[in-house]
């Protein structure tokens, strides 16, 4: 009779976290049940169904345990501790320094794990945008705080200053992918940063590492 179900050394949180490895450094429609199953041990195509129903919901739980690890690098922005200065700038300095550290895929699967995918995959992309736009929604709340708080001026366009530091964020990806060094990112987080300074009118000051 053939054997089913998981082997005896299957440990579930080890692979969510072999699948999360390769879906941010392939993306999810380049990662193969193949790779995976390998990932996993070897386990049969049996076991991963039994395990996981399907690629899909294997790649939500892999994108859940990393919005709760190397994601938590943007927990900054809803810091109500920090100023929401300080809250940007440190998510942006933490951001940077994870997506270049080496000892795991560059970049940030949220933004490199569906890029592009085949049109019957829109709802991936999908489901992954609105990762995103948490943080850009997080970003606003800092904005609209800082507005409030009169730390920027009444005339600064919160929209316009979502998008900038949205793209820098996102745009980190790219250039750790490329190699760009964290150093090199970090010192233009300096400079984004004196943005806010022209704006509230204020002297530049030195920044969060």
């Amino acid at each position: 009779m053939p054997r089913t179900g998981r082997p005896r050394a299957f440990n579930r949180d080890e692979a969510v976290a072999a699948a999360m490895f390769l879906f941010w450094e392939h993306g999810f429609e380049s990662t193969s049940l193949t790779q995976l199953r390998e990932a996993m041990g070897g386990i049969s195509a049996a076991s991963f169904y039994a395990a996981f129903e399907s690629k899909e919901a294997l790649f939500y739980e892999a994108m859940n345990v990393y919005k709760s690890t190397y994601g938590q690098v943007s927990d900054s922005y809803w810091d109500k501790s920090l100023t929401p200065k300080a809250a940007i700038e440190q998510g942006l300095r933490r951001s940077a320094r994870m997506q270049t550290d080496r000892s795991h895929p560059l970049g940030c699967l949220l933004v490199l794990a569906a890029v592009n995918c085949s049109p019957e995959l829109n709802h991936i992309q999908e489901m992954v945008a609105k990762e995103r736009q948490k943080v850009r929604g997080w970003l606003k709340d800092c904005l609209l705080r800082a507005a409030e708080n009169e730390e920027l001026p009444p005339t600064a366009d919160i929209s316009v200053l979502v998008a900038l530091f949205d793209t820098f964020l996102q745009g980190i990806s790219t250039q750790a992918r490329d190699g760009v060094p964290y150093e090199t990112i970090d010192a233009a987080i300096t400079q984004l940063m004196r943005i806010w300074d022209v704006l509230s009118d204020k002297p530049d000051i030195q920044g969060i590492h």
